[in-house]
């Protein structure tokens, strides 16, 4: 199954960020925003990424066996030049709207590619770095097949979520790393989709 673009697309940039930006507030200080259809020209910011990025299959041990991370992954760490000129444009527009309530810009973009429904990103928290110690932000811009970003709170609580679209943004503010975990589930049928993930520095 592969990602059918748009035929109405033919926006160009970024579209305003502040404009239909709307804010969840969770409990613990966390919060979530949603910016829906941010990236006007998604369909070829998905074609770039997919053939552009440098993408890589990885594996880790999980109890006591070695598995394959179901995913593919890449990382743009700070100073890297990003696969498409709009990424550089979203990574300045986010850290100019959120510099107040992070005291810094975001430097690194970490790039998932979920190739069909089977892939997916098991419940975790951004908590390497210093993203376990402080209230931090990680933004995500997605493109491709629609997925459900699905969060809960440590410890135990009702769970909530959010569908990504094509060219959508979210971002993960407050305490939401620490007091909350997040996921992408498996689901039964989906076509390709890569997620963008902008950190301040030394946050994983």
């Amino acid at each position: 199954m592969d990602f059918q673009g748009t035929l109405f697309d033919t926006g160009t940039g970024l579209a305003p960020l502040s404009e239909h930006l709307e804010r969840t507030r969770l409990a613990h200080g966390a919060w979530v925003d949603v910016r829906p259809n941010w990236v006007a020209d998604a369909d070829d910011v998905f074609a770039v990424l997919r053939r552009e990025v440098p993408w890589r299959a990885e594996r880790r041990t999980m109890y006591d066996r070695v598995v394959d991370v179901p995913r593919l992954v890449a990382v743009y760490g700070a100073g890297e030049a990003l696969p498409h000129p709009l990424l550089a444009t979203a990574r300045a527009d986010l850290s100019a709207q959120y510099r107040d309530e992070l005291g810094e810009d975001f430097v690194t973009a970490g790039c998932c590619h979920y190739r069909d429904g089977r892939d997916s990103v098991a419940w975790h928290g951004d908590t390497i770095g210093r993203g376990g110690l402080q209230d931090t932000l990680v933004a995500i811009v997605s493109f491709g097949d629609p997925r459900r970003l699905t969060l809960r709170p440590r410890g135990g609580g009702s769970a909530t979520g959010f569908t990504m679209g094509h060219g959508d943004l979210l971002v993960m503010g407050g305490s939401c790393q620490r007091t909350w975990e997040h996921a992408v589930p498996k689901v039964a049928r989906a076509g390709p989709r890569i997620s963008v993930q902008f950190r301040p520095l030394n946050v994983f």
